[in-house]
């Protein structure tokens, strides 16, 4: 019986009486400017209330491509607290997940003005996973492998991280979606058929950045992240930016997947997903910022589709209780 499926990849989503499979997180390009989305112990880092929202539109112009965004707000509560809230969606084919999560930062000051900071952050939530039986086109109208309507399961999860920071250098580790190891909750029922979609897994997140001054105008920030899933390969992120007059940030980014250990589940001739972004940051007023970023794959996918679109905005509202007197570059 053949199946026609409006997203040509569906045939990594849907798997009829197999396994459930897992994932790569969701990664934003921008987040060099949203730490929160990789770390719960970066709430409350700029400290004034801040809101970031963002929209992601990857491999445009391939059937049924992922479609992702968020909100976040985090701000402090007293001088050592930080508190977080990010909520998202992830779109791919027939499959959707929508997440809720918290975060709580510790933050213990290592100097008097407290511009050096150690951080300890936890986080709990949900994930929604649905399938999308009226995204499905199928030549037999009464097929009954196919659910009718959305079919979906509630999942909870946690995180845990640990960030550092001073004014020009920054580090952190986190480890994401803990539960998920012990949790099967992307298993469908419908008529007898067992359905399984990609769901996330367990990541951990490494990075760190600094920032130099090049002039009276200008500076540079490198950083790094390093994301494994201890399945699949090693991602890095090499990113690279330029701040012109404290305004305008003009960056580039590279990530490949790397091999620092031996993993004998993966294929020799595995090749990786390189891909390559190009990111613009405005700030429109002290309060208001506006970014933009493409990403195109340099590997054998980038003939099939017209690269990735990212735009998010940041929105600052100072606390007339707090005042930060440091740049917050990260």
């Amino acid at each position: 019986m053949q199946t026609v499926i409006r997203a040509g990849i569906i045939v990594l989503l849907l798997n009829i009486g197999l396994s459930v499979n897992a994932q790569q997180n969701i990664q934003f390009s921008q987040y060099v400017f949203n730490g929160l989305s990789i770390n719960p112990a970066y709430a409350g880092y700029k400290e004034d209330l801040y809101v970031n929202a963002v929209y992601r539109h990857q491999w445009a112009g391939f059937p049924g491509a992922p479609r992702t965004g968020g909100v976040s707000i985090d701000g402090i509560t007293g001088e050592k607290v930080g508190l977080g809230l990010q909520m998202l969606f992830d779109k791919l084919g027939p499959q959707e997940a929508l997440s809720l999560y918290g975060s709580y930062s510790y933050r213990i000051p290592l100097d008097d003005e407290g511009t050096r900071r150690l951080c300890f952050g936890i986080g709990g939530g949900v994930t929604q996973y649905s399938i999308d039986g009226n995204a499905l086109r199928y030549t037999d109208n009464d097929d009954v492998a196919l659910p009718l309507g959305k079919k979906s399961v509630w999942v909870p999860d946690a995180r845990f991280g640990i960030y550092y920071y001073t004014p020009r250098f920054y580090a952190g580790a986190s480890i994401m979606d803990l539960f998920s190891l012990y949790t099967d909750a992307s298993r469908y029922s419908w008529k007898g058929n067992n359905y399984s979609t990609i769901r996330k897994t367990q990541h951990l997140y490494v990075t760190t950045g600094a920032m130099f001054p090049l002039s009276e105008y200008l500076q540079l920030k490198p950083s790094i992240l390093v994301k494994e899933d201890f399945k699949g390969p090693t991602n890095v992120d090499v990113n690279a930016f330029l701040l012109i007059n404290e305004v305008l940030w003009i960056g580039a980014s590279y990530r490949t997947g790397v091999k620092l250990w031996n993993k004998n589940n993966l294929p020799g001739d595995l090749n990786q997903l390189d891909a390559a972004s190009a990111m613009v940051e405005y700030y429109v007023s002290e309060k208001m910022r506006i970014g933009y970023s493409y990403d195109l794959n340099v590997n054998k996918m980038a003939g099939y589709q017209g690269g990735s679109h990212e735009i998010s905005l940041g929105f600052l509202f100072p606390s007339k209780k707090y005042t930060v007197q440091n740049p917050r570059y990260f």
